[in-house]
């Protein structure tokens, strides 16, 4: 028997499941932590994504390094899923795992920790040998799929193709990564670093799936641009963290500097900030 929690989780899970079966696409935001959950649900976004590099730059580390570990990572996907009423998938990086046990055990404290999604990608983080051999990538994404396959709702496994992000611009290893995954499971399929329309219309073309697109430097799609090139998933990544952490150098800066404080007037109020951190977020 479901308690209210598994319930919960359940039908978190199926509004998830079914924004990815929609004509047009939507926009999953990236929080880092679970204020910025509660900011991103009051805007009126329907699901939360986390994010790896707000997270680490939160702790002030750097991202891709291996220095946010499983516990953090759960301890952070745990307190955004509290804060929001919305599905929330779990950036997993490479799942944590040297081995398929650990890959399954990745995806299974995901759903623990109140995610109804993740993503698990193929960089090893190892700059020598940045992406995983094929064969060994699929593999992961396998044995993630059965993982959530096992749970008692319908867990969104995103399998990423990590390529454009560390050197590699190949658009058709990435094609071939992205259709492997999908022929082992995955529900999801996302290639970030992906910039022009072209190579976004072929990866949706070409892939069995919806695909997810990160938001890039501008000039950038609009929304509705990317649900024509065949979009069905668009997420900030660490866009918003990199936008706080602008915003801060450039206060830091203009007092230091200047000795000036005109950026106060940029401030939310107290009284807002307090209230947006208290208020119900239905």
């Amino acid at each position: 028997m479901m308690d209210d929690n598994t319930t919960a989780q359940h039908r978190k899970a199926v509004i998830f499941r079914e924004l990815h079966e929609q004509a047009s696409p939507f926009v999953m935001a990236n929080a880092w932590d679970a204020g910025t959950a509660r900011l991103l649900t009051q805007a009126g976004f329907v699901a939360i994504g986390t994010t790896s590099a707000g997270l680490a730059f939160s702790h002030g580390v750097a991202d891709g390094a291996n220095l946010i570990d499983r516990t953090l990572t759960f301890a952070n996907v745990r307190a955004i899923a509290a804060a929001t009423p919305l599905p929330v998938s779990a950036d997993l990086e490479s799942c944590f795992a040297q081995t398929p046990r650990d890959v399954e055990k990745t995806v299974l404290l995901a759903a623990e920790a109140g995610a109804v999604g993740g993503s698990i990608e193929d960089a090893t983080g190892i700059p020598q040998a940045p992406i995983l051999a094929l064969d060994d990538a699929v593999a992961r994404v396998g044995h993630a799929v059965a993982a959530a396959r096992s749970l008692p709702f319908p867990f969104v496994i995103t399998a990423r193709a990590e390529n454009f992000l560390y050197g590699h611009p190949d658009l058709e290893d990435t094609i071939r990564r992205l259709q492997a995954y999908a022929a082992a499971g995955a529900d999801v399929l996302y290639a970030p670093g992906l910039l022009g329309p072209d190579s976004i219309r072929e990866v949706c073309k070409r892939v069995q799936g919806p695909v997810n697109v990160l938001v890039g430097p501008p000039p950038f799609p609009s929304v509705t641009e990317l649900g024509l090139l065949g979009v069905r998933r668009i997420s900030f990544g660490s866009l918003l963290p990199r936008i706080a952490l602008a915003a801060v150098l450039r206060a830091a800066r203009e007092i230091h500097e200047e000795g000036t404080f005109s950026c106060a007037a940029e401030a939310t109020p107290y009284a807002q900030a307090n209230q947006m951190m208290s208020s119900e977020v239905r």
